[in-house]
């Protein structure tokens, strides 16, 4: 009855996990980390749709030409010891967290589209 009772929930442990959607991780780079964290990311690898970024988009003030990118909308949660040109891995959560926190109003260009992400640590 022991056995039994420990097959039971070894069974219900795999069949909960089976049942969770798989998570997509991508891989991102900081392009360029521009005052009140209006930041730009490039997608480095991972199939992330395409309608959710810019594929290509130019800086206004420098003319320089970025692929592949999006503004970070989850400026709140982004990890502050990320620097430009770091690499890191990331998720795009189905429900965000709300991004409640204060933000300063000072301008640098980012791309029209945005997403909110979750950083990864491997």
């Amino acid at each position: 009855m022991k056995y039994l009772f420990t097959l039971f929930i070894l069974l219900n442990i795999l069949c909960n996990k089976a049942d969770q959607p798989a998570v997509e991780y991508f891989k991102g780079k900081l392009v360029l980390q521009g005052i009140c964290m209006n930041y730009v990311i490039q997608i480095v690898e991972g199939s992330v749709n395409p309608t959710l970024y810019e594929q290509s988009w130019v800086n206004p003030l420098t003319n320089t030409t970025y692929k592949n990118v999006f503004g970070l909308a989850s400026i709140c949660t982004f990890p502050s010891n990320i620097k430009e040109g770091d690499e890191f891995y990331f998720t795009i959560p189905k429900n965000p967290v709300a991004q409640t926190c204060a933000q300063c109003k000072a301008y640098s260009p980012i791309p029209a589209k945005t997403i909110n992400i979750e950083i990864y640590n491997k």
